[in-house]
């Protein structure tokens, strides 16, 4: 029967259905109007929570979900994004076949360091400029979606969005690398070897490049991403006691953690050389929206998460990773992530436990998945809107679900075999 507390779930939907099916349909409105459409689904969900909770409760909640959740979640990205943006490389051996292979190799394990944002901006640019005289490069945008806006951001909590999420809820830091690094290197591999054989077929057809001497500038936010890192290390090895933020509760090492990531992000934007963000063609605008994304989401999927935490959704591996995986597809992996680590109880320290096969497959399924499809992680509209501003006839919606689903989907069949029946 019809519930008034069923509405609670409609304002999570509808973030989801905007950022998913408006920018393809509108994408001029969209573009205009996607801040506003954003934040009315927010106010639409503190006006439902206070329907069914009381005023007080409403305001607490979004209180909570901003400061505890969001605050911290997004400096991280935003210092990440800033480091990234102030690292320039030139030169190198790209745009032959053994570069552009060693390009991507590189851009995976990059990833894992500075995040599949900090990672892909940093690099696009240069397997784009090296292969600007190729008629043919959508073969090296889809690897370089799949690898390093994705994949290789499996092994840390720096690498993808829902990693990030599970250490700031306490999965330890190295974790994913002990759990996810054999997984990872099934899909990387067989990858890796795909693109390097059409590579070296479609390299025939148009002259290749000069090598050139390397040159990477930057040595500032190179300096300044290793001790962030380390930080960020730290604060998760031991999180301390917690502070009251009003009815926020944060640990205080998450909450010197976002103030530092507030300090990397200003004097990397001070003392970085414009002619370096130039050249990298850096803005924040794509951080401005995926910034608008999350908070919307952290501040609507409670109802949903309490839901999630209820379904009979049972304990077998497999169905969890595929489960994870085609939400995180069509969803955006961080609200996927959310969403099943509450279902599985939401206790990081209980989930850890060997052999950890419940948190093995969620976060498998949140990372990879979010490969298949433009919508399953932020830097993979970012690449297709620059490639196909720099003249790379990228594919639709549509046939990038086909073409990411013929590489990828018998290598999620032999995960499922391998790692999780």
């Amino acid at each position: 029967m019809f519930s008034f507390a069923t509405l609670d779930i409609v304002p999570f939907a509808g973030v989801l259905l905007s950022f998913a099916l408006l920018p393809g349909f509108a994408p001029r409105f969209w573009e205009r109007e996607m801040t506003t459409i954003s934040l009315g689904w927010v106010a639409l969900n503190v006006l439902i929570t206070a329907l069914l909770h009381g005023p007080d409760a409403s305001l607490a909640s979004l209180w909570s979900s901003a400061i505890a959740d969001f605050l911290p979640f997004i400096a991280l990205l935003a210092a990440l994004y800033a480091l990234g943006g102030g690292i320039l490389i030139e030169g190198g051996p790209w745009g032959r076949p053994s570069g552009n292979l060693l390009l991507l190799a590189v851009g995976t394990v990059l990833a894992a360091v500075m995040g599949t944002i900090g990672a892909a901006l940093l690099l696009i640019h240069p397997l784009l400029n090296a292969n600007a005289q190729r008629a043919e490069r959508r073969h090296l945008i889809l690897a370089f979606i799949i690898l390093v806006a994705n994949v290789g951001g499996a092994l840390t909590p720096l690498g993808d969005p829902p990693l990030l999420v599970g250490f700031l809820r306490g999965v330890p830091f190295f974790w994913p690398t002990t759990n996810l690094l054999v997984p990872m290197l099934v899909i990387t591999i067989p990858v890796l070897a795909l693109t390097w054989l059409a590579d070296l077929r479609l390299s025939r057809r148009a002259p290749l490049p000069k090598p050139e001497k390397l040159r990477i500038r930057g040595g500032l936010n190179i300096v300044m991403l290793l001790i962030f890192v380390i930080a960020i290390a730290a604060a998760g090895f031991e999180p301390g006691p917690t502070e009251a933020i009003w009815a926020a509760h944060i640990a205080e090492a998450q909450i010197a953690l976002t103030v530092f990531s507030g300090i990397v992000t200003a004097i990397s934007m001070w003392r970085t050389p414009n002619s370096i963000r130039s050249r990298n063609r850096f803005a924040w605008e794509p951080m401005r929206e995926i910034s608008v994304l999350f908070f919307a989401i952290f501040t609507t999927i409670d109802p949903v998460l309490h839901d999630l935490a209820a379904a009979p959704l049972g304990k077998d591996p497999a169905v969890w990773f595929w489960l994870s995986g085609l939400c995180s597809a069509f969803l955006d992996s961080t609200p996927t992530y959310l969403m099943f680590f509450q279902a599985a109880g939401g206790n990081a320290q209980h989930l850890i436990q060997p052999p950890a096969t419940l948190l093995r497959a969620l976060s498998a399924g949140a990372v990879f998945f979010g490969a298949l499809t433009y919508l399953g992680n932020a830097p993979n509209l970012m690449i297709r809107a620059i490639a196909s501003r720099r003249g790379v006839r990228m594919p639709g919606f549509g046939g990038y679900l086909l073409a990411a689903s013929v590489v990828l989907v018998p290598l999620f069949a032999l995960e499922t075999v391998v790692f999780f029946w």
